[in-house]
């Protein structure tokens, strides 16, 4: 059996460009190339049937490390929790008010860019503190 060694990791949105520009920011990713023969992903866009357009965006890790997030849109809103989240690692290997500081700075941040704060978890003896957060479009993620 073959083993997986990419994958990637797909959001449905209403503004993919605008989300994936969010988490271009969020983690320190950045926006591809565009396709062989365009000079921007606008005229990529363009050449697309008008139904299509602005339909999808991605960003990649500049490291190639982590994984591709792809945006796609879809016509129906977000009504419940995700099912996946993304955990934002900031804090590894911090305890304490240390760890907390560190989050909550975090978090001051990626507000700024347009985050929703939900609520803190505290630590409570097995797991360390960790912030539940939105994205621009709400979707949960947590800063741990």
């Amino acid at each position: 059996m073959a083993s997986v060694r990419q994958f990637q990791v797909t959001f449905d949105c209403a503004e993919p460009e605008r989300v994936a520009r969010f988490w271009c920011e969020v983690l320190g990713y950045v926006v591809p190339p565009p396709p062989e023969g365009f000079a921007t992903w606008e005229d990529f866009d363009r050449s697309l049937p008008l139904e299509r357009q602005g339909s999808a965006f991605a960003c990649i890790d500049p490291s190639g490390t982590g994984p591709r997030l792809f945006f796609q849109r879809v016509p129906e809103g977000k009504v419940v929790k995700n099912r996946v989240h993304l955990d934002v690692r900031v804090g590894t290997g911090l305890v304490g008010e240390e760890r907390l500081a560190t989050l909550e700075a975090e978090c001051a941040r990626l507000i700024e860019l347009g985050a929703t704060r939900v609520r803190l978890l505290p630590a409570d003896g097995n797991d360390e503190s960790c912030i539940v957060m939105q994205d621009i479009e709400g979707n949960e993620f947590c800063l741990d």
